[in-house]
């Protein structure tokens, strides 16, 4: 970048403060991330430049060598100790970079670094050493299932938006203290992956499956996949924990003189008993026809609920009989 001017490159003054600096890269850091454009090499570019500017002024020492030497300004103090080394700044080889060999160094300009602020602008939250790649992370994502498959247990191929660790940076994000060009300083890559997920039977809303082994990818392990099941409503069946409460109707002779009627399962219908003069509202249980309980091996129950069908479009004939039991009944 020699000969470039890094107030310009920022859009700032030459006296601007550091958080008029910090608000500059932030805005320009969120605009040409190559997260956000993916593939435009001309952004990548871009980028570069301005996270270059930003290394420069957000350091006091930097910043002022930079104000009195312009693009000179990394040889002011050259040889200025002994061995050659320049006064005031560290070597930087791979072991630094990767890890390898001497401790880790974390690059900070002006009291951030920019894993922090690409967290604060990405939504990744992340504040991090350079030299140590990207810590393995669980995924947690939502599945939404049906009651019979909640009641029988079912197997679906699930999608999953992962992210594998850049292998040009080692998950750093950094090569040379310069963000990654090929991951934008990311550390990762983003990824497709389907894979087949059993879901056991017994699950409620709020139940959560982990699969494990199929989180995000890191350097020797992966994390695990966490799935929030939520259960669809049914269109006959209201659960209540493991039971399954259904509305029956029953017509007016049979609660009155008693008979059979048929209940809806999750398994098929089953012949249930109702005994003369079986009031609206009462409940039947249907033991062991519910949900089955998440790892157990119970189940809950059907709990019928009667609904007493009056009838209608009477025949004269019948409205004489109605008639003759109300006289019946009040005499």
């Amino acid at each position: 970048m020699a000969g470039k001017d890094y107030y310009n490159l920022l859009g700032v003054a030459k006296n601007a403060s550091d958080k008029e600096i910090k608000q500059a890269f932030r805005k320009l850091a969120r605009k040409y991330h190559p997260d956000v454009n993916p593939g435009d090499k001309s952004a990548e570019e871009k980028f570069k430049q301005i996270s270059e500017a930003y290394e420069v002024l957000s350091d006091d020492k930097k910043r002022k060598k930079y104000d009195q030497f312009g693009d000179q300004w990394q040889y002011a103090d050259q040889y200025a100790r002994s061995g050659g080394q320049k006064a005031g700044y560290q070597t930087y080889d791979f072991s630094d970079i990767f890890g390898g060999g001497g401790q880790s160094q974390s690059y900070r300009y002006g009291g951030d670094d920019l894993g922090s602020i690409f967290g604060d602008l990405f939504g990744t939250g992340r504040s991090q050493r350079e030299a140590t790649p990207k810590h393995v992370k669980d995924i947690e994502s939502a599945i939404e299932v049906t009651l019979e498959e909640a009641f029988s247990g079912a197997t679906r191929l699930f999608t999953i938006q992962d992210s594998k660790p850049c292998q040009t940076c080692h998950g750093t994000g950094r090569v040379h203290r310069i963000p990654c060009s090929t991951c934008g300083g990311t550390g990762t890559h983003a990824t497709e992956k389907r894979i087949e997920v059993k879901i056991p039977a017994g699950v409620k809303t709020g139940s959560r499956i982990r699969i494990a082994g199929q989180g995000r990818e890191g350097y020797g392990s992966t994390g695990d996949l966490y799935l929030a099941v939520t259960v669809k409503p049914h269109s006959v069946f209201e659960r209540q924990e493991n039971d399954l409460l259904v509305n029956i109707d029953v017509p007016l002779a049979t609660a009155v003189l008693g008979g059979e009627v048929k209940v809806p399962t999750l398994k098929g219908k089953l012949a249930l008993k109702i005994p003369p003069e079986t009031q609206n509202g009462r409940v039947f249980r249907l033991t062991g026809q519910g949900m089955p309980a998440l790892g157990k091996d119970t189940r809950g129950d059907i709990k019928a609920k009667v609904n007493i069908v009056i009838p209608t479009n009477l025949s004269e004939e019948e409205k004489q009989l109605f008639s003759k039991l109300k006289k019946l009944r009040d005499s």
